[in-house]
C-alpha cells in the first residue's frame, strides 16, 4: 500500500473513553436531590448547549417513570424519540449509562445484543442516556440525548451534568 502524504484526515478521530473513565464519570456526577425544577433547569441547559452547536437532537429527562422534560430541536425526528426510549430503558435496567453498558460488553469482546439477549427494538446500549443518581438513594431516572453519533450524545449529556452539578 502506498502512502499519500497529501491525503490526511480533516479531523482526528475522537478517543473512545475506557470503561474505567466512564465509571469514574458516574461516580462523580451524583445529585444531592432531583426535583421537577432541576429537570427543567438541566433540560434547558442541554437545549442551550445543543442550540449553540446547531445539534439536531431530541432531549428527554425521566424520573421514576415520569417524563419531566422533553425538547426536539431543528433536525430531530420521531426516530430520535424511539432511540431515547431504547437507551433510557438500558439505564433503568442496568443503573448505568447506556454508553457504559455497551462499552462493558465491547471490553469483553461481545456486543450488548449478544450478551443481554434483550430485544434490540426495546433496548439500545448506545451512548446518550445517563443515570440520574441521587446520593443515598440511587438511580431514580435518566437524562437522554439522541441525534448525534453515540459518543457525542454521551459527551453532550456529561458536559451538561458537569455544568449543572458544578463539577
Amino acid at each position: 500500500m502506498s502512502h499519500h502524504p497529501q491525503i490526511t484526515p480533516r479531523s482526528t478521530p475522537e478517543l473512545t473513553p475506557s470503561v474505567e473513565e466512564l465509571e469514574a464519570q458516574e461516580r462523580r456526577l451524583i445529585f444531592r436531590r432531583f426535583t421537577c425544577d432541576d429537570a427543567w433547569t438541566l433540560g434547558s441547559l442541554l437545549v442551550e448547549l445543543a442550540r449553540e452547536r446547531q445539534a439536531p437532537v431530541a432531549i428527554d429527562i425521566h424520573r421514576a417513570g415520569q417524563q419531566l422534560f422533553h425538547a426536539a430541536l431543528p433536525g430531530a425526528t420521531p426516530d430520535n424519540d424511539a432511540w431515547i426510549a431504547r437507551k433510557r430503558r438500558v439505564v433503568e435496567r442496568y443503573g448505568a449509562s447506556s454508553y457504559l453498558v455497551g462499552a462493558r460488553c465491547r471490553a469483553k469482546g461481545t456486543t450488548f445484543e449478544e450478551s443481554s439477549r434483550l430485544d434490540p427494538d426495546v433496548y439500545a446500549a448506545h451512548g446518550g442516556s445517563f443515570p440520574i443518581n441521587v446520593a443515598d438513594v440511587g438511580v431514580i431516572g435518566a437524562v437522554t440525548v439522541s441525534g448525534l453519533p453515540q459518543l457525542q450524545d454521551h459527551r453532550l449529556v456529561v458536559e451538561a451534568l458537569e455544568q449543572f452539578l458544578g463539577d
